[in-house]
């Protein structure tokens, strides 16, 4: 399996002027500019497979759209080296722009006043598809997306989640070999979330395509993606098998117990800190190294009907990332 994108000391910086506040600020700046540079990606290195699909997660900030939007061309790196599909990204060849798409949950590639559909067909011609091709790529997308209703509405009558499924369609149209999603299911409801992943990992098989996605919706990148990279004031700080980030930086796991008779939240505390207590149910989160010895203990001192030990949920996994916690 070759190489479908790998990155090398990745590097962007921005420079904005600094002005000191008050009118004799403006002044002197206007002679005496200064600037501060800011580093939203920081030597940022990996390499995917093709055909892979990968996670890339950070909070807002931490230089995953930056990053995104070099991969596709969109930006030059102050520094570093990246290859896509055997070509540099910000050199925007034509072969490589036809085998690339970025889609962006926050902005949008169709036009605001004309239905999609026409859209679509400016696409077909950029990208110099066939008519049998379009047709047959078009009809396929429609029936997945649910969009047959909304060809014709001009775009800004759509709803987000209409929108977003029009997006959808209009990256996919020419058949990218290099998916770079940031945020690709926002402002969709469960169930079209759902169909959205299990169309992309249906496309990324059938066509051996790579996917680098980006998510807040970890739902997104646990369907999807057995590997993640983890982003963090532009620097990666994990890269590896998404069941790792649990080990890593979830040091606890958590003990559920069902008592036959009610016991006070007080009591349990010896345990373990309570997350949650009712009358004969208990939530306890225990040291992931010491959940043998907490799970005897509370078999022996209290009367347990049922007990099960469960890994903290990736959700609170990726905020304690997203928060700075134990690496």
């Amino acid at each position: 399996m070759s190489v479908a994108l790998e990155t090398k000391g990745l590097t962007k910086d921005y420079r904005s002027p600094v002005k000191e506040p008050g009118l004799w600020g403006g002044v002197k700046a206007l002679f005496d500019r200064k600037y501060k540079d800011t580093r939203a990606v920081d030597g940022v290195s990996f390499s995917i497979q093709e055909g892979e699909l990968v996670g890339f997660l950070g909070a807002n900030g931490a230089g995953k759209t930056t990053t995104l939007k070099m991969l596709s061309g969109l930006l030059t790196p102050t520094s570093g080296e990246a290859v896509a599909l055997g070509h540099v990204p910000w050199k925007r060849e034509s072969e490589f722009q036809k085998k690339i798409s970025l889609v962006m949950g926050q902005r949008t590639q169709l036009w605001w006043e004309i239905p999609a559909y026409e859209t679509f067909r400016l696409n077909q011609a950029i990208y110099g598809i066939s008519e049998s091709d379009f047709r047959r790529n078009l009809d396929e997308l429609v029936d997945l997306l649910e969009l047959g209703d909304h060809l014709t509405v001009p775009v800004k009558k759509l709803s987000l989640g209409q929108r977003m499924r029009a997006e959808m369609a209009a990256a996919l149209l020419h058949q990218p070999r290099l998916l770079l999603l940031d945020e690709p299911t926002i402002g969709l409801d469960v169930v079209m979330q759902k169909k959205v992943r299990d169309f992309i990992r249906d496309y990324a098989k059938r066509r051996k395509a790579t996917v680098l996605l980006t998510s807040h919706n970890m739902g997104d990148v646990v369907e999807l993606c057995s590997r993640v990279i983890v982003i963090e004031r532009g620097a990666i700080v994990f890269d590896g098998p998404l069941k790792r980030v649990v080990e890593r930086y979830a040091p606890h796991r958590v003990i559920r117990a069902d008592f036959e008779r009610e016991v006070p939240a007080r009591e349990l505390e010896s345990i373990g800190r309570v997350r949650e207590c009712g009358e004969t149910r208990a939530v306890i989160e225990v040291p992931r190294r010491e959940v043998s010895a907490r799970a005897a203990d509370l078999l022996s001192r209290f009367p347990v009907a049922d007990l099960t030990v469960e890994e903290t949920p990736i959700e609170e996994v990726v905020r304690e990332i997203f928060r700075g916690g134990p690496a």
